[in-house]
Order: C-alpha cells, then structure tokens, then sequence
C-alpha cells in the first residue's frame, strides 16, 4: 500500500486526489491459487468475479485462504487476510451439508496504517499472529457443486477459473442498521513507565468508525450483491478521507477518544492515569448489516460453555483440595448443563424466518440444535452414572462437551467487526486491547447479551505483533477498568444502566439539553473510603530465576492507583512472607451496596530480585477481596478472611501458587478506629513489617523433617564437565540441611552420613504445607558451586509420620486380621483366649474353598464372596485347573501329567491360563459392582447401608457352609496332581509394588534455570539426574514408647534397620522369556530380534542367538552378571532387531533401578515360591531355605519368632499357622522338615502385625519396550525376571533351564483300510452307471506338500473301497504347547529358515479320480490329534455326529492312546451350504516316537518292511491302464459274449468267400491246362 507521503507528492504533480491502493483478491486452497482482476484506485472496489476451483471431496486441506492485496509495479503487498475453516462451515454427518458460505461479510484485521515505509508488522496482515487493527471487509460467498466424474475432462481439470457472476441483491447480507457504541473509562493503571510521561489518551475503534489517525467515512448505502457457486466479492478498505460524519444540530458527533492527560507515578514499573472522580467517556455511531441473530446464539452458547468450564474447575478444586462430594458438584453441573441446552433450543427456535439469513445459518442452526439437544440428552444420563469412584472417566467426558461448545459456538460468518482499544502516547499508539463485538453486544434477552455488555471489566493492554510475544509479553502495558455497550442505536435507552452509581453526566455544549445524547464525561458525586489489608502468607512451586536454582522472590501488590511490595525472601522457591499490606484511604467511587458484590480486582506481581539491575519478572495473579461495609460485623462465617491458593502464570504457563487473603474494609464515618484492629506479634526484629493476624494465619505446629540421604544416581554433565563432588541441599519453608560430600562421584555415588533432620514450624492444615525443595549442587574448586539440578516435592503428605493412637491401633489390627486369615480359620480357633490367631495350611485347603463365589439360601439376591487373600484366591485356582499343560476337560481326568514330563514351561503355561482367568473375574467382578451400584443410587443411601449390614451378617454364615459344601469331592480329587505355579503380572513388577519405593524413594533432578526457550522442553530432557533417599515428617516431640524401644538407635530417627549403603557385590540373574508384539523392524514386516543386555561395564549382546522373522520370539535364555551397586544398578535389557548388512537397529529397551529392588522390604531379590520343593522343576531357586529367610525377617522385623511347635505348627506374632512338615527327596523318601511351614508364614508375611509386608511371589513380569526415538510409543512387551543374589552370601545354585522346549521327533503311521458309503460320481459312458474311481489323500496341516495318495479303487459301484494303504508322516511335535514346529525357507532369498509352530491335524480327504480331467474333491475329515471323536466300531455306526456334536462326545488324545483304530466319516458342504456325509472311511491311526519307528519300521504303501496284503478288490475294478487283459476278459466274458461269436463266425465265413473269389480263378487256369 502506497504510503501518505507518495499521497501528496502524486497529488501536487498531477493535481487528482485518487484512493491510492489497486486491490484484487487471491483465493488459495489445497495447493491451488486463484485470483479476481484489480481494480485500480478504489477504496471500496466491486467485483462480482468467482473463483472456480476443482477439487476430490473430502480435501485433505482444512482452510481456505482469501486474501486482499494491493496490486504494485515493484511487489504487492496483502492489505488484510481472512483464513475460512471448512470444518466450521460444513458438517460431515449422516445430516450434514456441504461446505456453504453466505453471501456474507468478513472482516480481516491486521497492522494498524502506519506512515513509515517499512511496515514492522506487516506478517499480521498475512494472517500471522492476532490483528491489532481492522483493516478490510470483503462480501463473499461459497458454494460446492458435486460434478459429474463420468466425464474425463473434469477428473483431469486442476485450473483454477475465474468468470463474471452475477450481482447479489442489496440486502442479501442483512438490512443496514445504526449502531451505538459507548464507553467509559473507570481507571487506568499499572501504565508501563518505558512509555515515557507524555501526556496519555485512549482511542476506541470499531471497524473504521472512530479511527481518527487513519480517518474513516460513513459507508453510503448502496448495492451490494449475491452468490453463485464460487466466491464474490467486494469490499471497503480503510480510507484516508476524514470527514466529519454529518454535523448538522442535533445529530451526534462519534467521540471515539478520552483526553490526553498526563500519568503520575505509582512506583518503580508503573505509571497511572488520575481519573480520581471524573471518567471520561466514548460514544461512537456506526453503520452495519443487522446480523445480530449469529452473535445471539454464539453467546448463549458460549454462556452455557462458561458455565461448564467454572463448574468443572470447581470439581476440580474440590478433589484437589480434597473437600467433600465432588460428585454431587459435578451432578449439579451435568443438570446446569442440560437445562442450558434446553433453553437454547427454545431460543434459537424463534428465529426461524429472518429475511437475510443464508443457507449456512440455517444449516448451522439446525446442527447447533441437534447437537445441543444430543448433549443435553447424554448430559442428563451422565449424571445418573456419576459415582465416586466413577467420577475421574466422567469428568473427561464433560472436558469433550465443553470443547465441542467451544467448537460450535465459534461463528464464521462475521457481522460487527471487534472493537479496538488503543492507549496513545504523543499521538503515538503504543498498546492495545481487542474487545470482539459479540461479548458487548446488547440483547433485551438475557442469555442472548454478551458477557461483558454493560459491564465494569478488567482489560490489559498488550504490544503489537511481535512484540508482544514471548517475555517483552509478560509485562503489562497498562491495566483499564472499563465500561462498554454496543446496541442498535433505537435500543440505546439504558446504555449507563450498569455504571456504578452516583455519578452526574457532563455532554457536549451542543447536547446540553437532550436528555438522550451521550456523556463526554461522568462526574462521581459519590464516593467511599476503604482500607485493603492484604494477607500475604506465602507463594510455592515459584519459577527458578537464578542460575543457583533458586530465587529471590518478593511480591508487589497493585490496587487500584496504589502499590505496595513484601520483602525480599533470599534463595528460596516457597517464600514464606508472612506479612500483611495495609492500604490506606482508598477511595472508590459509586455506591456503596455495588462494591460489596464486585470490588476491583488486585493484581499481585511476583518479581525475583537481582542485586544489579532490574528484578526480574516471574508471574502475575489476581484476586478479588472480601467486602466489608462499615454497618456490617468483622464476624463469622465472611470474617477473618481465609487463606487460599491463588495460581500464578507466567504468560500461558503456570508458575506457581500464591497462598493469602485479602480483605477490603469501609472506613466509616467514625474514620479508622472502628476497623478491626491488626493484632500481630509485633516482632521487633522485623521492624515496620506486619505479619498476617492470628485469626488469618494457619495454626503453626513444630515439625522435624528427617533426611535419608542414600544417593545420587545418573548425573549428567554440567557445562560439559562432570559432576564430581556432589552435594544435596534441602529447603523447607526456609529452613534446611544439607547432605555430606561425595568425595568422588564415579567411586561410590552413596552419601557417607545417612540421615539427618531440621526442624520448622508447619501449619496444621496438610493442605497448606509448603513444598521442600532439593537441590543437587557441584562443589568446584576455590568455594564454586555450581547447580545440578532440583526437584520440588510438592505435597510431604505421603511422608508424614503419624503415632499410632493406642485405642485405635489396637481395633485396627484387629480389623486387618480379620480380613486376611480368619476367613480360613474355623469358629473353634477364634475364641482362643491367648489371643494366637490359627492359619490353616494343609494342603487339602484349596479343595474347602473350590470356588470363590457362595450362593446363599435361594431366597437371598446377595452374592457374597468370601474374604480369602489374593494369594489365597490364586492357590484355589491353581488347585482348581490342575491337569497337565494341556486342554481341561475329559482327559484331564483321565491321565496326570508325569512328573517327568513337567519343565520350567509347564509351570509357565498353566499360570497364563490363571492370569486370564484372574483377569475375567475382575472384569466380571467389576461389571457386577457398576451393576450393583446402579440399582443402589434409585434405593438412595438408606438402602445401602441396610445392605451392607446385611452382608456383614451374612459372611461368617456362609464361612460355615463353604466348609461343609465340598466334603463329598474330597475322594476323587485328592489323587489329582497339580502343577506349582507362579504369578504371571501383566506389567512391570514395579506397578504391583509401587515402585518399590516401601523406604527408599527417587526423585528426578530437573535442569536449574529454565531458559524461555526450554519452556516446551519435554520433562525427560529436563532429567539431570536421581536423588535417592527419603523423608519423614513429625511433630515434635515423639511419643515416648518410640524411642524407648529396644534397640532404637538416635542416629538413625525414624529410619531405623535400614541397611548400610556401602558398595556390595551382586550376582544379578536375567531370565528373559518371550517378547510379544514387537514392532516390526524390517520390510516384509517382520524382525530378526536378539537380546542385549547392560549393566554398568557389562555388555551382553546375544546376537548369534537371534530369532529369524518372528515378532513374538521366544528367547527363554538366562544371563549372568556380577555387578556392583551402587555405581552399577541400571539394568538395561534392548532388543535390537538383526541386520544381514549394515547396523542393528534398536526395536525398544527397558529399563530397571536394580537398587530399589534390592534394598526393598518386599523383597524382590529373588521371588518366594508356591511350595518348597528340593528336586524336579520346581526346585527351591534361593540359596537362603525358606526357615532361614523367616528368621532372618523375624530378626529385622522385631517380631517374636518363629516357634516350631510340634504337629506342624509355627507360631509368628501372635498368628500360629499349621501345614505338612514332610518332604521327599528324589528316591522318593520322606524326611521331616520346617520349611513347608516356614514357607507358610512367608506367603502371608503381610497379615503379620507392624512388620508384614507382601513379600514378592516367584513371578514372570511383563514390561513394554520403549524406543527413545519413538517416545511414548510402546514398541512390544518382554516377559522376564531378575534374581540379585549378594556374593557375601552362600553361592546360589546353576540357574533354572528355561530354553525354549525342544520339539520331539515323533512319526505318524495311517492305515486307510477301507472305505465305505462314498458318493458316486461318474456315469459310466455305456450303461449309464454310476460309480466311482475313489482314492483317498492325506496329510498332516502346515505340510501340504507332503501329502500322501492311495491307489485308485477304480469303479466302484457301492462306494465301497479297499485300499489296505499306509501313510507315514514323521513330524516334530511340542508335547506342552500342543503344536507341531516346522522350520522351513519362506522364499528362495531367505537367509535363514523361519520357525512356524501349527496346530497338530490331521486332513484325510476322498476323491474321485478322472483320466482327462482334474480330480474331484468328494469329502474330507480334520482329525485334532489331541481331541478326536472316538472312530465308530462299524461303518453303520459311523454317523454326522461324530463331526457336528463334538461336545458330547468322549474325545481321545492319540498322544495318550497311541493306537486308534475305527470308522470315520468324510463331510462336505451341500448347495445349501449344510455339512453332509459323503462317504466313510476305516482308518487306523499309529503314533511312535522317532526311537520306536526305528526299532520297528515299516514301508511307505503296501512295501516292505511290515508289508500290508492286497486288498481283495472285487472283479468288477476298471482298471484300464493297470490291468487292460483283465478289462477286457470281463468286457468279451459278460456283455458282448454271444455278440462277439457272431461277428467272428461272419467274419471267417466272409474271409473264406474272398480267399475262394481270390483264389478261384489261378486254380481254374491249372485245372484247365492240366498243370
């Protein structure tokens, strides 16, 4: 755009006053750009041109841009920029509508006009960040044609066309209305002093009407246009004629801005203006479309959404700070909700008929409706399913509601441009504030009228552009109270209607007299005294501006013309300020009863002090205070004020908590005497600083905080030299310790001095404690330190130590017990008047307790389940299943497993099955408990708690009757063997056992000063380093029998018995089991995974061992590393996918604290086992037995114990548990032994009293793989376990054998004797019979190649078949997996042979075979070779059945009955698609291991060795081409004998004719010459 400057030059040269801009406009969507001719010189340029654009639907770009540019000789700049949402103006559903628009206006906004020749901000006008000024309206409309794809030349059309459309009619975008827009000044503060102090005056806009630096114009009436299928356009650009609008008396003149005035000083950073009584006012007219109906609806639904979001951030609050029924606050909203649906739809209905509206209004109505009715629905049912323990999942679903308000309220076709406010200094604009029209917008409905119309509202001026981002953002250019109303100009009655009162109105000389002409000014008559006493107790959680990790933070708070600031707190994130702020003689005006409900808001700054220079900025909040007038009482429920939190930001980002209170008090008539007084210690020591009163702040309690220093692990380099002597600093409320010095951080990263403490004062409310910040400092030569990192602990709930209170403890054991054993306990055991507690450990328990679920008397609804401990409910489950690896049902009752047979995978398998078996009760359990839950929230809350009791009544009775209900079994499931189990846990060990953080915690060190530009920084980047250690806060002084108990050791405090932290050598024992769902690595979609495994310097890569393409790998490998903890403690466990060319690529790794495992009271060394046993494969893995781990817990744990009594008992505590105390060797022998009862106590070591804990059971865990490329994306699951045995101990014995089984070579021999009943297929060519040549196939599945054939029976006319055939299959074969392994080459290019394991079946199919043309497939039978129907006796016995009613059925495995002999049928499906018998065969199955099959062979068909006899097939076989004579005998013998004599007796009688004729006449000639 041409500048002023060339304006005038033009204008003195050539003499003509022209519009210097040449606009035309440029559409852009997906890829293609379109543009409409220029028209030269024109401020309000007409086009009516469309733009074509072809495109396939749905496009895949999401906006369409126009934009306005100015046609120039040397480059065309854009005038203004306006970005069109496809998603806002079209709907994808089942009733949507495509992509429409208008015709309607749109506004574009961008930099403000500036005169200069570069324009500083000009990317705005590009569409780069927020408009800081209006710039153009452009009319344009859109449509979409669906084209016919049929015709070639539009699929290949990509043009873009620009044609001649037609002109729209003149109120096509709404009949021209007279707005009114008025504003007041209240207050304007907090003006930023790099300003300058020149005089300072603000200016309103609203599109060009008002702008008086850039001049505007009153549009003149005139014809606009109407939409084909493209976009029209026309526009008014921003002009530079400023004629005054109309001056004619009576009519008013726009006063669109206050008075320059001059700003006095408030403090350091801020000026202000002094308004003090007299605040001056704007009135602008202006002339638009009536379009109003579009704002109306997006405020409604922007109220409704208003409303959700500060319902939600209430419940939100709620849970957070823990007070009680949030989810009866979240009902409330769910109803606030669907009643403000409601209401939309009503409001919305009546106005069906405007006269302007385009199809897009409608249509958008019509969704907003459906949408609106749809949420009000769910809204509703929602609120009937929210629980307490519900609440989390239906919180997030009201989170989806609010933004699909948000979504549909946001309307594209714009109406009234937005209001700006600019702050001028020396006619200069400096910052601005951008106000859209709809929030002022006046409606006589009140949901209709925007939130702030008539409204006193707090607006903060920014910078323009760039400027404004990032920290230049942070600081406030200037804070106004102000007070806006934008209507139609006939509605403008009421415009003051929400001023503050009292208050007289000064106008212009011209409008003295008319009651209705707008103010210049309004002078306040009234006006009231307060005084604001601010509370400022504390701020927490505070950015760290200093490189030292810390700050010096103080607070400057701001009231209206007034500031003050706290102290400065050195070197701390939570300054406990604890002071309180007086502001004297603050005058407020208006009326009293008004500034009780809404008082001004405070705005509190938080600033780092720097000792040079200025402080540095670190966050803002704001708050309102609590109102007192002088006629009320400074009492109870509104006074003493309480603290809260209020959140502090730091641009978008949070920064913080601030904790006060803040009060605003009237000075009455009787002047300051009649205030509450300010009662505080007046510490002399402080000097003039007041702390906050009594009443206000929180009860202060002396705490000691005690600090376990362990370690420090993983520190990374700081300024690129290593951590080498690493301190840690704690602070707490300004008080704190530090730790030892690690002398030298790669020898041994432990602290030399365990534990020490500090005391501080801490309020009594939990909620309140402040955070305690630990650093991690590297102290550098000459006194240097240098920060590590830090870590805030925001909440020491989890660390306080609580004394147990004497009476409560006690109820609580007894509760706790209660719960875990007594269910297995009988009556008789329970009044035992010493108090023992007897667990019953025989081993028939399980078969007491068979199934978890009671039924009660049948006229009972309750389901009571029965408390047994988790472990408990395992055992039972385990017993429950027994059998073999394999399949349950029949057999498993059959045979039991060998003890031989068994391996390390039996035990594996059988305890998936019980982990899906878990995981369907809790699924079923959970389903039941929603269900219940239901029906409860009808009966209301009486109802419950009779249910319970009921219950609670219930349980011991059906205790009773469990016990009596299963005797009967008891014979015929005593024999029954089972396998020992461990747990399978679906994810890492660490979640089970929450981190193994039972006393030693880690924190993650983050980086010290965050950077602007590491604000996005993901949290992982920001990891230095670990701090391990932990905390325990108490109130002083300790109760007595603490520190009197036997050996209580002071050094230690609360952290008694914990072990030393010295270097110890470890063997540390990775079993690796399976992988499963690995992301593929390679291109067929596949991985060649092998392991590899780190810790510290050890660094195993199994690659040799890797699995050829397999995305489930079984590894089944075990690794030993001895390692040292602690500098040696991070297991890395990778599986990197192998590469024939080139490098590995990593797939994922995991990562394990070895440490933590190691040290923890569950102990995780090395996992308990179900039953001690000390030969087989279950052998006992620790080198500790299980009596001797007992003691030794014993003896940590100061528990009294354990006693052997005799007749298997042991006595723990006060608990006595019972079970077998034999034990057989590997001949079989039995020798007395504790360790089956010692074992007892450990698997129910946490119903011990104070000592217990769960001890880690043997178990396989379940941990994802990550890739750090690929972060948050689980890369596949590995199944492992680690077993850490200390090398100062016992060596333990070799490691359990897991490698994956070895398949077992095996050969299958099928004798197809004979057939039977086989459908006939052929006619025969002569007769017409219909036989059959039948053959019979088969083959064992994955090994199709090798499929075997019999003979052919040739026509049968029966379907009868004698084959006397034997098949061999030999094949590798998983006894506990069920399944056959075949190895073989997936292509010719395979490098190596892949592994595929397939279910064991075998295929017997009979065809009907044909000379010339292919075979026919007749019927076929799949034989399971684990389950199979018995074969019939006889072929009349052989039926249908036998395949379609397999469940009833007796099945047999022919890997137990190894000889199976019978008849079978063969089925197809008919042309009903019905499964029909199309023959049967007698086949004998054999199975032999691949050493039997070599001491007995046998040969292939009816060979040698063990031959078969022929089959004794009838005369009538066809057999042309293996037996032609024998054919043919049977053709002459039967059917053409008599035909066949016939023929050759004519035959000969002819021959004889001839050889007569032939010879007749030689013979003639020698008789007649007497030769």
């Amino acid at each position: 755009m041409n500048t002023s400057i060339m304006a005038n030059v033009k204008k003195a040269l050539i003499g003509e006053n022209k519009d210097l801009v040449d606009p035309y406009v440029q559409v852009a969507f997906a890829g293609q750009k379109g543009k409409t001719s220029i028209q030269k010189s024109s401020y309000e340029p007409l086009w009516n041109e469309q733009i074509i654009f072809t495109e396939m639907f749905p496009p895949l770009c999401k906006r369409i841009k126009v934009q306005i540019r100015d046609s120039d000789k040397v480059n065309d700049v854009a005038i203004g920029t306006h970005f069109i949402d496809l998603r806002k103006i079209s709907n994808e559903g089942d009733k949507g509508f495509l992509p429409t628009f208008g015709p309607a206006w749109v506004n574009m906004y961008g930099s403000t006009r500036n005169y200069t020749l570069m324009d500083e901000h000009q990317e705005l006008n590009e569409g780069l960040g927020e408009g800081v000024s209006f710039r153009a309206r452009l009319l344009l409309g859109l449509a979409v044609e669906i084209l016919d794809t049929t015709n070639p030349e539009i699929n290949s059309s990509t043009e873009v066309q620009v044609e001649q459309a037609t002109a729209v009619a003149d109120n096509c975008s709404g009949k021209m209305e007279e707005f009114f827009l008025f504003g007041a000044f209240l207050e304007a503060t907090m003006i930023d002093r790099k300003i300058g102090d020149k005089p300072i005056n603000f200016e309103v806009t609203i599109g060009n009407y008002g702008n008086q630096v850039d001049g505007s114009s009153k549009p003149l009436l005139r014809r606009k246009k109407e939409g084909g299928d493209g976009d029209e356009e026309e526009s008014e650009l921003l002009q530079n004629s400023s004629e005054d609008e109309g001056g004619e008396d009576g009519e008013l003149v726009s006063v669109s801005s206050s008075q320059p005035m001059k700003p006095l000083v408030t403090d350091r950073n801020y000026f202000h203006l002094p308004y003090l009584e007299k605040k001056p006012c704007i009135y602008i007219r202006s002339w638009w479309q009536d379009q109003r109906r579009r704002l109306y609806n997006a405020n409604i639904m922007d109220k409704i959404a208003d409303k959700l979001e500060e319902g939600l951030n209430d419940v939100q609050e709620m849970i957070k700070t823990e007070k009680p029924h949030p989810e009866r606050r979240l009902r409330g909203v769910l109803e606030e909700l669907s009643s403000g649906c409601l209401r939309f739809l009503t409001l919305a209905d009546n106005d069906q008929h405007h006269s302007s509206r385009t199809r897009l209004d409608r249509e958008r109505l019509k969704s907003c409706m459906r949408e609106l009715e749809n949420m009000a629905q769910q809204a509703t049912a929602l609120r009937s399913q929210v629980k307490r323990n519900t609440m989390k999942d239906k919180l997030k679903l009201v989170q989806n509601f609010l933004q699909k308000l948000r979504f549909l309220a946001d309307e594209p076709q714009h109406t009234i441009p937005d209001v700006f406010i600019w702050m001028m200094s020396n006619n200069k604009r400096i910052a601005y504030a951008r106000i859209p029209s709809k929030d002022i917008l006046y409606s006589i409905v009140d949901e209709e009228m925007g939130k702030d119309c008539a409204k006193v509202k707090t607006v903060f001026l920014k910078l323009p552009g760039k400027r404004g981002f990032g920290p230049a953002g942070w600081t406030v250019q200037a804070k106004m109270e102000i007070y806006l109303w934008l209507g139609l100009n006939k509605q403008r009655k009421d415009y003051l209607s929400g001023l503050p009162c009292g208050f007289e109105e000064k106008k212009v000389p011209r409008g003295q007299n008319l009651p209705s002409f707008p103010p210049i000014s309004l002078l306040y008559t009234k006006k009231q005294v307060f005084q604001l006493r601010a509370h400022m107790y504390q701020a927490r959680s505070l950015f760290a501006a200093d490189s030292s990790g810390l700050s010096d933070p103080f607070a400057r708070v701001f009231f209206i013309s007034q500031s003050q600031c706290t102290e400065v707190l050195n070197e701390t994130l939570c300054p406990t300020w604890d002071q309180l702020l007086v502001f004297d003689n603050v005058e407020l005006y208006g009326e009293a009863h008004e500034m009780r409900d809404d008082p001004p808001i405070i705005v509190i700054e938080i600033y780092d002090q720097d000792t040079v220079g200025k402080a540095d900025f670190m966050g803002r909040t704001f708050a309102k205070p609590v109102v007192k007038m002088s006629d009320e009482q400074y009492c109870p429920p509104r006074f003493p004020p309480q603290l809260e939190y209020y959140q502090i930001y730091r641009g978008n980002a949070t920064a913080g908590d601030l904790l006060a209170a803040f009060e605003l008090l009237q000075i009455g008539p009787g002047g300051k005497s009649d205030l509450p007084p300010i009662d505080g210690p007046t510490d002399m020591d402080r000097g003039p600083i007041l702390p906050v009163p009594l009443g206000i702040r929180p009860v202060l309690s002396r705490y000691r905080v005690e600090i376990l220093f362990w370690g420090l692990r993983d520190l990374k380099r700081v300024n690129l030299a290593q951590v080498d002597r690493p301190r840690v600093d704690i602070e707490c409320a300004g008080k704190g310790v530090q730790s030892a010095l690690i002398q030298n951080y790669k020898k041994n990263p432990n602290f030399s001095t365990l534990v020490k403490w500090f005391e501080v004062d801490l309020p009594e409310n939990e909620l309140l404690h402040p955070p305690l910040n630990i650093r991690v400092v590297d102290c550098r030569a000459f006194g240097r330190y240098t920060l590590v990192g830090s870590h805030t602990v925001s909440s020491l709930r989890k660390f306080i130590y609580r004394p147990p209170d004497k009476k409560a403890q006690h109820w609580n054991m007894a509760a706790k017990h209660l719960n875990g054993c007594l269910a297995m306990t009988s009556r008789a055991h329970r009044s035992r008047p010493t108090g023992e507690i007897v667990v019953n450990m025989e081993p028939e328990v399980p078969i007491k307790k068979m199934d978890t679920m009671v039924k009660l008397e049948a006229n009972s609804d309750a389901v009571v389940k029965v408390d047994v401990t988790e472990e408990e409910k395992e055992k039972k489950k385990k017993k429950k299943k027994g059998g073999g690896g394999g399949g349950g049902g029949e057999e498993a009752e059959e045979e039991e497993p060998d003890e031989s047979m068994l391996d390390w995978w039996s035990k594996y398998f059988a305890s998936i099955e019980t982990m899906k078996e878990q995981l369907r009760q809790q699924e079923a359990a959970a389903a039941e408990a929603e269900e219940k839950e239901e029906t409860e929230i009808g009966e209301g809350s009486k109802a419950q708690v009779k249910n319970k009791d009921k219950d609670k009544s219930k349980a011991p009775k059906d205790d009773k009757k469990k016990k009596q209900q299963p005797v009967p079994e008891l014979p015929e499931k005593k024999n029954k063997q089972k396998i020992d189990e461990l747990k399978v846990f679906n994810k890492e060990l660490e979640a089970e056992f929450d981190n193994f953080e039972d006393w030693l915690h880690t924190f993650n060190l983050l980086r010290g000063k965050i950077g602007d530009n590491d604000d996005n920084a993901t949290e992982e980047e920001r990891i230095v380093g670990r701090f391990k250690g932990s905390m325990c806060v108490y109130k002083v002084p300790l109760p007595d029998d603490i520190t009197k108990e036997a050996g209580y050791d002071p050094t230690f405090g609360m952290f008694q018995g914990i072990p030393s932290n010295d270097p110890i050598n470890v063997l540390v024992r990775v079993y690796i089991v399976r992988a499963t769902d690995l992301h593929p690595a390679d291109i067929n979609g596949k991985a060649d995974p092998y392991i590899a495994i780190k810790l510290g310097k050890t660094d195993i890569k199994d690659k040799e061992n890797y699995i050829s393409k397999q995305l489930n790998p079984v590894f089944g490998k075990s690794f030993d590393i001895e390692a040292t903890f602690p500098m040696e403690s991070m297991l890395t466990v990778a599986v990197y996918d192998w590469d024939l060319v080139g490098t590995d690529d990593l797939i994922g790794e995991t990562k394990i604290d070895l440490e933590n495992r190691f040290y923890s009271k569950h102990r995780a060394t090395c996992g308990v086992s179900q039953t001690y046993s000390i030969h087989g494969y279950n052998t006992w893995r620790d080198p500790m037995k299980p009596s001797q781990i007992l003691s030794k817990l014993c003896k940590e744990g100061k528990v009294d114990g354990p006693h052997f009594g005799p007749g298997g008992r042991v006595k723990v505590a006060n608990r006595v548990f019972t079970g077998p105390t034999e034990i057989e060797d590997e001949n079989g022998q039995k020798k007395p032994t504790d360790e089956h009862l010692a074992l007892a106590v450990l698997r129910h070591w946490e119903d011990i009293p104070r000592a217990g804990c769960r001890l880690v059971p043997e178990h396989v865990e379940t941990r994802p793989l990550l890739n750090p490329d690929k972060p948050g994306i689980e890369q596949g699951r590995l199944e492992m376990w680690v077993d850490m045995f200390p090398m100062d101990m016992p060596a333990p014995g070799p490691a359990i054998d897991i490698s994956p089984r070895k398949p077992k070579k095996y050969e299958l021999r099928v004798i197809v004797w004979n057939t039977d009943e086989v459908i006939l297929e052929d006619d025969d060519y002569f007769t017409g019979e219909k036989s059959s040549d039948i053959f019979v196939r088969g083959w064992l599945k994955g090994q199709q190649e090798d499929k075997q054939d019999t003979d052919v029976h040739y026509h049968s006319l029966t379907g009868e078949g004698n084959f006397n055939w034997r098949y061999i299959f030999p094949f590798d074969y998983l006894m506990a997996e069920e399944k056959i392994v075949i190895s073989k080459k997936e292509s010719m290019f395979s490098w190596d042979e892949t592994e595929y394991k397939i279910p064991a079946r075998l295929t017997l199919q009979v065809w009907d075979a044909d000379h010339f043309s292919a075979d026919d497939f007749l019927g076929a039978i799949e034989l399971d070779l684990n389950r199979f129907p018995r074969g019939a006796k006889t072929s009349k016995q052989c039926s249908l059945e036998m395949v379609t009613n397999e469940a009833e059925l007796p099945m047999i495995s022919i890997f137990k009955q190894k000889r199976v002999k019978g008849w079978w049928p063969f089925v197809a499906r008919d042309e009903n698609d019905e499964l029909e018998i199309t023959g049967k065969v007698e086949a004998e199955l054999h199975l032999l291991t691949a050493e039997e099959a070599e001491k007995s062979p046998a040969g292939l068909a009816r060979n040698e060795p063990d031959p078969l006899e022929k089959p004794n097939r009838p005369d009538t076989s066809f057999i042309w081409f293996l037996n032609p004579l024998k054919s043919i005998k049977y053709l002459i013998c039967t059917r053409y004998k008599w035909l066949i004599i016939k023929i050759v007796l004519a035959l000969l009688l002819l021959i004889m004719v001839a050889l007569f004729l032939y010879s007749m006449p030689g013979y003639m000639v020698k008789k007649l010459l007497g030769a």
